[in-house]
C-alpha cells in the first residue's frame, strides 16, 4: 500500500522517540510509558520532555492514551509512518530460507498440496495466520475429464487441470445415465474442450448452447449441460489458509466476539477475498494496517500480502493475517521471499 500523506511529518527527535514506542509495543502488547522510553530510547532526554513530545505525538494523531496515566499505543497513522519511513526491514534468517526453499522446491507435490504448504509455512514461521489464493482460473487449462455413475442420479466428476490438478466433484442430475454414455460423453467433451483455459472452454460452452442446441444430439446436449455443471464450480477464486488459532494467542485479539465475527469473514471468504484482488495488479509487498482493509473485522488486524507469478503472469497472492503489532520487519521480508519461492515452484511444476 502506498505511503501515506503525512502533512506535518514528527521532528526528528519525535520521530526516534515514536520507533522505539511503537517496538516496544509490538514486543511486549503493553502501552508504553514516558519513564521507560526516556531509558530506552537512547537519548539524553527526561521523563518530562518525553511526555512533551508523546502529547505532541498524540495530537497528531500518530499515539493515542488507552487510559489515563497508562502510556501510549500506537495508532494505525503512527503504524503507518513507522511502516514507511521508520521500519529496518530484518531478512529471514538462513535456516528460514532454507526451511521455505527445501519445502517447496524441494517435493513434487500437487499445485493443490503446495498451496497448503505454503500457508501452513507462512503461519509456522510467523506465527500468525498464512493464506494463499489459489491461481485465478482463466490461468487454468482443461486437460481431462471423466465422469463415474453413483447412486441416485449423482455423478462422479474427475476433472483434470494444468497437467496435475486434479478437482472432484459430484454432479445432481435429473436422470440416470449407463456408464458407457458417460464415457462417451467425456470423450467428446476432451476432443472438444481439451487444452483450452477454462475461461475459453466458458465462450464454447455459451456459442454452444445459443447457437447450436437445436442442432445437437441427446449426447452433446447432454455433455454441455454437464460441462456447464462442472464449469460453475471449477476453478473458482479462492483460498487456502493455516494458523488462524494462532490469533488466540494475542491478548488484544482473544475476546470470543471478536473471534467470532473474524473466523466467520474467514469462513465466508467474500471480504477477504476482495481485500487479497486489490492486489493482484500491485508490484511487491502490499500492506492493510488496521482499518485501512476497510472491513471493520480486521481493524484490528494487519494483512501483509505479495503477489506470486508464473512465467511473469501474476496468478495469486500470499500473506499473513496478525495483530496491528506485528513485527513488520521479519513479516515483510517473510511474505516476499515466500511469494518469489512459489512461483518457482508452480513453474517446475507445469
Amino acid at each position: 500500500m502506498a505511503a501515506a500523506s503525512i502533512d506535518n511529518a514528527p521532528s526528528e527527535r519525535a520521530q526516534h522517540l515514536l520507533r522505539a514506542l511503537v517496538e516496544r509495543y509490538i514486543r511486549d502488547g503493553q502501552p508504553v510509558g514516558s519513564r521507560m522510553l526516556s531509558r530506552e530510547s537512547g537519548m539524553d532526554i527526561s521523563p518530562a520532555t518525553v511526555r512533551n513530545v508523546m502529547a505532541d505525538l498524540e495530537e497528531m494523531g500518530f499515539v493515542s492514551s488507552p487510559h489515563t496515566s497508562a502510556g501510549r499505543v500506537p495508532t494505525v497513522k503512527g503504524y503507518r509512518f513507522f511502516v514507511d519511513t521508520l521500519l529496518e526491514v530484518h531478512p529471514p534468517s538462513d535456516e528460514e530460507i532454507t526451511q521455505l526453499r527445501d519445502r517447496l522446491l524441494a517435493d513434487d507435490d500437487s499445485p493443490q498440496v503446495l498451496l497448503t504448504s505454503t500457508s501452513n509455512l507462512l503461519s509456522g514461521i510467523t506465527r500468525m495466520t498464512g493464506i494463499v489464493t489459489l491461481p485465478r482460473h482463466e490461468n487454468l487449462s482443461w486437460r481431462q475429464i471423466e465422469f463415474l455413475p453413483l447412486s441416485e442420479n449423482r455423478v462422479l466428476t474427475i476433472l483434470v487441470l494444468n497437467q496435475r490438478e486434479v478437482q472432484n466433484r459430484i454432479l445432481y442430475l435429473d436422470r440416470s445415465y449407463s456408464a458407457d454414455f458417460l464415457r462417451q460423453t467425456a470423450n467428446y467433451l476432451n476432443d472438444q474442450f481439451a487444452g483450452l483455459s477454462l475461461t475459453e472452454v466458458r465462450d464454447r460452452l455459451l456459442n454452444e448452447l445459443r447457437e447450436t442446441r437445436a442442432s445437437l444430439n441427446e449426447m452433446m446436449l447432454t455433455a454441455i449441460n454437464m460441462a456447464e455443471q462442472v464449469f460453475t464450480s471449477a476453478g473458482q477464486d479462492g483460498y487456502v489458509m493455516a494458523g488462524e488459532t494462532n490469533l488466540m494467542n494475542f491478548a488484544e485479539l482473544s475476546e470470543v466476539e471478536r473471534l467470532r465475527r473474524l473466523f466467520e469473514a474467514f469462513n465466508e471468504k467474500r471480504d477477504i477475498l476482495h481485500l487479497l484482488d486489490q492486489c493482484i495488479s500491485a508490484e511487491g509487498v502490499q500492506i492493510f494496517i488496521g482499518e485501512e482493509s476497510g472491513y471493520s473485522v480486521l481493524d484490528d488486524l494487519s494483512v501483509v500480502t505479495a503477489p506470486y507469478s508464473v512465467d511473469d503472469r501474476i496468478v495469486g497472492v500470499l500473506g499473513v493475517i496478525g495483530p496491528t503489532r506485528m513485527a513488520y520487519d521479519r513479516v515483510i521480508p517473510i511474505v516476499d521471499i515466500t511469494a518469489k519461492l512459489l512461483g518457482a515452484a508452480l513453474k517446475s511444476r507445469k
